[in-house]
């Protein structure tokens, strides 16, 4: 924690041309969550009655200064060192083809619909069972 005290202080960049996708795609994901909760508080703010002002500078000021310790986050040394081997390895994968990936998502889904029906089939059998329907016929059959 002191460590990132003492960086949140800091205007330097640790590494800047490594790892550079990885860190502005991480950086854009945290300020996307960031922006929600500074729009979220501001509509609480504003139902609570507080004046215009405050309903927006507020909100815009915690926006600021979180996305000042979001931007030294990912700067810190430990965290960079692993979005920078982050974004090594998705270079090294090889990716699969647009036919591949069609062909594999059609098999996926093949089979969450057959499992689903499976499931339904299950359910309907077992509904049956326990409503006492089963005995009824099976009693009507011998009785």
């Amino acid at each position: 924690m002191t460590a990132y005290l003492q960086e949140l202080f800091q205007l330097r960049l640790f590494k800047p041309k490594q790892g550079r996708n990885a860190r502005q795609v991480t950086l854009i994901a945290i300020g996307v969550v960031l922006a929600v909760g500074a729009w979220s508080l501001k509509g609480w703010l504003e139902a609570e009655g507080a004046s215009s002002g405050v309903a927006l500078g507020a909100p815009l000021a915690l926006l600021a200064v979180t996305g000042w310790a979001a931007f030294r986050l990912i700067q810190l040394p430990k965290f960079a060192e692993f979005l920078i081997a982050v974004e090594a390895e998705m270079g090294k994968v090889s990716w699969p083809t647009q036919s591949e990936l069609f062909k594999a998502s059609a098999v996926v889904i093949f089979v969450i619909f057959g499992l689903a029906g499976l499931l339904f089939m299950y359910d309907w059998i077992l509904k049956y069972v326990l409503s006492g329907q089963l005995l009824t016929d099976l009693f009507g059959l011998f009785g």
